[in-house]
């Protein structure tokens, strides 16, 4: 059967699931992208509007659940798992990227409020400049745990633990198994 939508993996798949949150941001983040080119010739008309609101769903909804994902479930599991060289490489990239979580949800808070009035047709303006950041950060952030983290937790982790993690993240989204 053919659909016009790309489904996402199942929670049997738990690496694939958090490729797919990440293929969900860029798209999210190229929205914002046409929103900065939409608002100065359009303002915050009906599509400016739908389209905040949808970056907002996804970055108040899903981005946080990826988030804790990769810190409670993730990258602490890659931590009691790894060895030698893959422990040396995680100690390196584990501050990277806390510390990219926290400046996201920083940028984040400045970003809300814009699109917030966007969606609200109460405002028609968004910071070019935090947008570009907003995307260059989470562009990095994704090529790590895409290039790094996702390739390692693979090659590591047991069927046990590809369940377990899986199962972690079909819960925190409160879906039945």
């Amino acid at each position: 059967m053919n659909t016009l939508f790309d489904s996402a993996p199942g929670f049997d798949q738990p690496l694939a699931v958090l490729k797919h949150c990440h293929d969900r941001i860029r798209k999210q983040l190229a929205t914002m992208g046409k929103l900065l080119e939409h608002l100065p010739s359009h303002g915050a008309d009906k599509d400016a509007q739908q389209a905040a609101q949808s970056v907002l769903n996804y970055f108040i909804k899903a981005a946080p659940l990826h988030h804790e994902d990769e810190e409670i479930n993730l990258l602490p599991e890659l931590q009691a798992t790894a060895k030698d060289e893959d422990a040396s490489l995680l100690a390196t990239l584990l501050p990277k990227i806390l510390s990219q979580h926290e400046d996201m949800a920083a940028q984040w808070s400045q970003l809300e409020k814009q699109l917030t009035a966007i969606a609200a047709a109460s405002a028609a303006h968004l910071s070019d400049a935090a947008v570009k950041d907003f995307q260059a950060l989470y562009g990095e952030h994704m090529q790590i745990e895409e290039t790094q983290i996702a390739p390692m937790a693979k090659r590591l982790f047991s069927d046990a633990q590809m369940a377990t993690l899986g199962a972690a993240m079909q819960a925190r989204r409160g879906i039945a198994a």
